[in-house]
């Protein structure tokens, strides 16, 4: 496995994870009462620090456990990549108009907000899984 299909893996697991935490504490949060009640904005911001900060110790602890052989990516490298932020940005932009719709519906931040966060971790993630898809199958 090259350095950088070990970084979509990282990426791609972090997502998911942050995401699956920040949604589990905002269900706690809500206790059971409306979730747009929900003081979400530290959650939130909080979330996305964390993705960031694992996403780049994830990766030195993968290098730490399983070096690579080269950290250099080459052309094959460089190619994944762009396929996978294209297919990425797509799905983004896609995802986008979910928040979109819900502005021009005047809908409670909340919504919007999460609406938004949920686009970018599923950019992330299909990203992140054509990347591994496309290092494993080929092009």
């Amino acid at each position: 496995m090259t350095y950088e299909e070990k970084g979509a893996w990282v990426y791609g697991l972090v997502a998911v994870a942050v995401w699956t935490g920040y949604a589990l504490v905002v269900l706690r949060l809500a206790a059971g009462g409306p979730l747009a009640a929900v003081d979400y904005t530290s959650p939130l911001l909080r979330s996305v620090a964390i993705s960031v900060v694992l996403t780049a110790v994830g990766r030195v602890v993968v290098e730490m456990v399983r070096p690579s052989e080269t950290q250099k990516a080459d052309v094959r490298d460089r190619d994944i990549d762009r396929r996978g932020e294209y297919v990425g940005g797509i799905v983004l932009a896609v995802a986008m108009v979910g928040p979109f719709a819900l502005t021009l519906a005047e809908a409670d931040h909340f919504w919007i907000a999460n609406a938004m966060y949920l686009a970018f971790v599923l950019g992330a993630v299909v990203a992140s899984l054509v990347k591994v898809v496309v290092y494993r199958r080929g092009f």
